[in-house]
This record gives structure tokens, sequence and C-alpha cells, in this order.
């Protein structure tokens, strides 16, 4: 996914531009430090206090120059017009968030008015035309038969949560004014892996299939999840 929010990136802003980058639920700040030492100025929301501590103490190790580049608020994503003025981001990042979002539109809406004419938004949600793919692999053949029908589902966590659906995305983003510019699908071949297991020798090899599967039809559509790149009219 980074790989190819770097290819928008940089297809779409000039070389060497700072850019200002609002990461809603950053988590733990994996792409917000990997962008902020970029050279970008990043802005991170995020609500859970145990994922703001560990993306605070990660940032605390990195050099000052990174450091003064980047900060992190603690808030919900869905009231990002409390904390900014709309159009004060270049690029803003929304992944592995809506499925834990009811009703995603307004959050959605929110996420647009922040960017700047010609910001990107990028979205990574879960595939929900590819719900029956995980347990048909894995031989749940009662659990892929519900896949087919219905956007709900348990995830490894435990939790059930939502999936979202490209036609539907693709139809918000045009009415939210960022209609969608590209997408690509994420884990094509790696999803069935088990949580912890060791990664293997030839990891380059493996992340240069699952970058060519997720630009390539028809396996990106049953990727287990969708990264959408929106651009702001």
């Amino acid at each position: 996914m980074a790989r190819q929010l770097d290819e928008q990136i940089v297809g779409r802003f000039p070389v060497g531009q700072r850019l200002r980058v609002l990461d809603v639920g950053m988590g733990q700040g994996t792409q917000a430090l990997r962008l902020v030492r970029a050279g970008h100025r990043v802005t991170g929301v995020e609500q859970d206090p145990k994922m703001v501590g560990v993306a605070r103490e990660a940032l605390a190790g990195e050099p000052e120059g990174v450091r003064e580049r980047m900060r992190i608020v603690e808030g919900d994503g869905r009231d990002t017009g409390v904390h900014f003025l709309p159009g004060s981001f270049d690029v803003v990042l929304c992944h592995g968030v809506l499925m834990y979002v009811e009703e995603p539109d307004p959050l959605l809406a929110g996420l647009a008015r922040m960017l700047a004419p010609g910001g990107l938004l990028s979205l990574l949600v879960r595939n929900g035309d590819a719900l029956a793919m995980r347990p048909g692999l894995s031989g749940d053949w009662a659990g892929a038969l519900s896949g087919f029908d219905t956007v709900s589902y348990r995830n490894r966590l435990g939790l059930d949560v939502r999936a979202d659906r490209l036609k539907d995305l693709t139809a918000t983003l045009a009415g939210i004014g960022a209609p969608l510019h590209a997408w690509y699908g994420v884990r094509v071949f790696t999803d069935t892996a088990a949580d912890g297991a060791e990664v293997p020798a030839d990891v380059e090899t493996l992340l240069a299939v699952e970058e060519r599967a997720g630009r390539t039809d028809p396996y990106r559509g049953v990727a287990a999840l969708l990264h959408l790149c929106g651009v702001r009219g």
C-alpha cells in the first residue's frame, strides 16, 4: 500500500514539494512516520490512547528535524472540522478505519473538506465484493456462502465490522467532490497467512507479486482490501 500511495503522490505533486498530510485513524503511526521521514509535514489523529502512546514513543526516537514536522492529535476522526480549517491539507489518509464506522458518509465528507483543490484522499477499506474469499480458501464453506450477500463480517480481532463495495464508494467519492482517480487491491495472495507467520526469505519477491496483482485485473478485484485514491476537484 505504501508503494501505491507513493505512486499517487509522485504522479500528482512536484518532486520535492513538502506536503501537508493528515492521517485520520493513524494507529501506531506507521504511514505517518514514513511520510514525515520523507520530508512532509504530518498531522496524525487517533482516538485510541494506547495507539497514541505507541506513536508518540516511536516519534520520540526520531531526529529533531523529524519530530518537529509531526503533530499528534488525540481525537475522533469524525471531528476534523473542529480541529482544522477546510482545505488545510494536500493529502488525507484514512486507512483501516471505515470498517469500524457504521455510517461512513459523514466521515468521508469531512475528510474531503480538509483537502485543498487537487488534493489526494487515500482510503484503505475491507473489500465488500470479496468477503467469501478468505473463508472459501480456508475451506469454511458455510462462511464462504454467507459472504456473498453481505457487507458484514467478523475480523481477526473478533469484532463484528463492515466492508465497502467499490461501486458504492465510487459513487460516494463523486458525491463529496473527490472522485475516484485510481484504485488498487491489497493482500491479494497473502490474506490467508496466519497472524505472526514468519516473514519469508524472499519477501521482496512476495511484495513484487502483491504489487503487480494489486494493479492487475482480475486479481485486484478479489483482494481482501481495497486502496482507493480520490482527487479533490
